[in-house]
């Protein structure tokens, strides 16, 4: 009896269990239909202002995936400045074992000027130059580098044919003057730099060496460049006391207004940078300027007539340069001056050149008459400017046009 009760629940039950597989495939199957069936439905119906602002989850269209992750474009290399043509190195020849010695003193402004001065003449082997600077020196300070008493050794070491002396950088600062540290351009201050000057070009001239003394140039700081000027007036004073030259490099690191310059024409005339940042040091082109102006009165003391030409051994120093044989004399040509055309007189000449004698004209020729005398030959009866009154009978003619009545 337990078990027919068993079965007859079991059987009540499996409708209810049959309905339920079923309503479950209808909602798998609807859940899979249910995307198409409102696309087509959106398709069906038209846009609205708040499908726009807020559209429906199923309505949102999303990109695809390689879309959404935006490739990071590669970064444009940046094209490469054009180096500058690099400069032509200067061909540097051996010297001869009997060059002349140009000595090179000062401070660190001679040692740039050495290294122009060795540039320009890089190709002559009959020139050495030789750079004896010390870039910290100056005139104020002589307990560190006393340049008067350290020039004898130099010139006696070196045997120079000529001295190119560049100093003065240093030199604005206090000065001891016994126990005294005196003031820059003070009186007593003054009055010792020109005697320390005066003694460097002393001892040159006493050594029979021909001297040449560089001028400063312009610097950045003003105060610094007024100071510059009040040396190079002291210098030029102390090298043409003794004999010796004063080189002027001022005009060529300064603008047409006189202000300091960092870049200028170099010594052909192209625009370079001549200054370092700091506004002092002096660049490349700048210590080839400065040589520059130091090369025409240093030929003259070597005799040459450019920095690559040869120097001859037996020649003195200071000798002057050779001149060139005389040339043929120049074939004379007779030539008749020219006249002026606004006053004949003032040549001494009463015709014009090249002119040639006219043949003398009949003076009873109408023309001539009207010329020399002024009168004019008489028209003829009838003519347009017969105007006598009465008119003259005109002499008969006979014409095949005429009428005769």
């Amino acid at each position: 009896m337990a078990s027919a009760a068993r079965i007859a629940r079991l059987v009540r039950r499996v409708p209810v269990l049959v309905l339920a597989i079923v309503v479950l495939a209808v909602c798998v199957a609807g859940a899979f239909h249910a995307p198409a069936m409102a696309q087509e439905q959106q398709q069906n119906r038209g846009w609205s202002l708040r499908d726009l602002l807020f559209p429906r989850r199923s309505e949102r269209i999303e990109p695809p995936l390689d879309i959404q992750q935006a490739k990071p474009r590669p970064k444009a290399k940046k094209p490469r400045a054009p180096r500058p043509p690099a400069e032509p190195e200067t061909p540097v020849v051996d010297k001869a074992p009997d060059a002349r010695v140009v000595l090179v003193v000062g401070d660190f402004m001679a040692a740039g000027l050495a290294e122009g001065l060795d540039t320009a003449f890089a190709e002559n082997p009959g020139v050495r130059i030789v750079a004896r600077s010390n870039g910290s020196s100056g005139f104020v300070r002589d307990d560190f580098y006393n340049w008067p008493e350290q020039i004898k050794s130099l010139i006696e070491t070196e045997n120079p044919t000529a001295v190119v002396v560049m100093l003065g950088s240093n030199d604005r600062q206090q000065m001891k003057v016994g126990d005294v540290r005196e003031q820059p351009w003070s009186e007593n201050w003054t009055k010792e730099y020109e005697r320390r000057t005066d003694a460097l070009g002393k001892v040159i001239a006493t050594a029979k060496v021909p001297f040449l003394w560089v001028g400063m140039p312009a610097f950045r700081v003003p105060k610094m460049t007024s100071d510059m000027l009040a040396f190079n007036d002291i210098y030029h004073k102390a090298a043409e006391s003794h004999g010796g030259e004063f080189v002027d490099v001022w005009d060529g690191f300064v603008d047409e207004n006189g202000a300091f310059i960092t870049s200028g024409p170099d010594m052909n005339g192209q625009p370079v940078r001549l200054r370092a940042d700091d506004g002092i040091n002096v660049s490349k082109a700048g210590k080839r300027k400065l040589a520059f102006y130091t090369e025409k009165p240093l030929l003259k003391i070597l005799g040459l007539s450019a920095p690559g030409s040869v120097v001859t051994a037996s020649a003195p120093a200071g000798a002057p340069v050779e001149t060139p044989a005389p040339a043929a004399a120049p074939i004379v040509i007779d030539r008749t001056a020219p006249m002026l055309l606004s006053d004949p007189a003032l040549d001494g000449g009463s015709e014009l050149l090249g002119a040639a004698p006219l043949a003398k004209a009949d003076p009873d020729l109408p023309g001539e008459r009207l010329v020399v005398e002024g009168k004019a030959p008489v028209a003829s009866p009838g003519r347009a400017d017969d105007f006598s009154w009465p008119p003259k009978a005109a002499a008969a003619t006979d014409t095949t046009t005429a009428i005769n009545r």
